[in-house]
């Protein structure tokens, strides 16, 4: 990977990281067709570490009040009972959703990891998590009514959440779009679906970041990674570009629907199929 791909790439997951279309499809399919092959899990997940940073800022204020009142309800000598757990205090409660939404993700990234780092980046597999994540989306957004805000959580909707963004370890499904998609199916506003999406994001993506910048520090001469300078080059880049695309992002769903989203993903799958018939794009491996 040389200075150019590593921009395009850092570019690509800035725009896409928060959107509900797949950051890992689209750096797994124009990755392949710039030259670089497949760039890789390791890579995929440590330069998500940039568009995550960009998250914390963002939400700096938000991360702060959740923390503050998760720890004030955990250690407070006067807290009874379930207040401990935030039965008094939403904000508390939702640091403690976050905790069991990210549960799912973390369970079965341990438990399939080699199986998602190989297998799963078939590019027939993403084809089809694309196209049906994306008549999912459309359909419960097109259904499902907007009645709830972060305020209404259970512990069910959290657990909900995590199995939504579980799925987003499939390559196509998207973690965004996993939560988002069931969001709405439980009836949660589009903005609240969002904001909840990037929230429960923010342990599991930098969790696998960091494990991913570990493993890669002790195998830099594995052929899959393309090497630290790059990757942190496109790191940076996702960070600045993802920013600006939450501000949008957020501003889009308060007033348009998912529709162009779902439209977007059916319309990459149909082209990546089109490319690995003509054997463009070879399943398994780059262009």
């Amino acid at each position: 990977m040389n200075v150019l791909q590593a921009i395009f790439l850092g570019l690509l997951q800035g725009l896409t990281e928060f959107l509900p279309v797949s950051s890992s499809a689209h750096i797994r399919i124009f990755g392949s067709l710039i030259g670089c092959e497949d760039p890789g899990s390791a890579f995929t997940a440590i330069i998500q570490i940039g568009t995550e940073l960009a998250v914390l800022l963002y939400f700096r204020h938000d991360i702060a009040r959740i923390l503050s009142h998760w720890f004030r309800c955990l250690v407070s000598k006067d807290a009874k009972g379930w207040e401990r757990f935030g039965s008094r205090d939403k904000d508390a409660a939702l640091g403690w959703y976050i905790i069991i939404g990210t549960i799912p993700i973390v369970v079965a990234g341990l438990i399939f990891q080699d199986f998602i780092e190989t297998t799963m980046r078939n590019l027939w597999i993403i084809v089809v998590t694309l196209a049906l994540f994306g008549v999912l989306l459309w359909f419960f957004d097109a259904r499902s009514r907007q009645v709830k805000t972060i305020d209404d959580m259970t512990w069910k909707d959290a657990l909900l959440y995590g199995i939504g963004q579980m799925l987003a370890l499939i390559p196509g499904v998207s973690r965004s779009g996993g939560t988002i998609t069931f969001g709405r199916a439980m009836g949660y506003t589009r903005e609240a679906a969002a904001r909840v999406s990037f929230l429960m994001a923010i342990p599991a993506v930098l969790g696998a970041g960091i494990l991913e910048a570990v493993k890669a520090a002790g195998e830099t001469s594995a052929p899959s990674f393309p090497g630290w300078g790059v990757t942190i080059l496109a790191a940076v880049i996702a960070f600045f570009v993802g920013y600006v695309v939450i501000i949008g992002f957020l501003k889009i769903v308060s007033t348009f629907s998912y529709k162009g989203f779902a439209i977007y993903r059916i319309a990459l799958a149909v082209f990546v199929v089109i490319l690995l018939l003509a054997h463009v794009l070879t399943p398994l491996s780059g262009a």
